[in-house]
Parts: structure tokens; C-alpha cells; sequence
């Protein structure tokens, strides 16, 4: 009887550096929740003001 062979699968490196070195998502504005500026001086026109009103203010 002729034994199959199972597919190999590549062996995990391990990669020995230090983690800090790079950037994570949480590092960047949109890892916060920022969204990318519109083209408007600073990213803070009229619909962000009212994306950033608290629920407790009302419509």
C-alpha cells in the first residue's frame, strides 16, 4: 500500500526585534476614531461640531 503525503506547511518564524519599534493602529488619529480631514481649515467644520454634540444636547 502507497502512503499519502500530507502537505507540508511552512514552519513559523520567530522574529526577535523589539515590538515598540512599530507603528500600531492605535498610534494614528484613526485608531482613535478620527476621520481623515475633509480639505476644510483643520478638519473641524460644521458637520464635525455636530458629530461631536452630546447626546444630552438634543437634536
Amino acid at each position: 500500500m502507497a502512503e499519502q503525503e500530507e502537505p507540508t506547511r511552512p514552519k513559523a518564524k520567530l522574529v526577535f526585534g523589539d515590538p515598540l519599534d512599530r507603528q500600531t493602529g492605535d498610534d494614528t488619529d484613526r485608531g482613535w476614531g478620527e476621520r481623515p480631514e475633509s480639505g476644510e481649515s483643520g478638519g473641524r467644520g460644521l458637520d464635525w461640531y455636530l458629530s461631536q454634540r452630546p447626546p444630552h444636547h438634543g437634536d
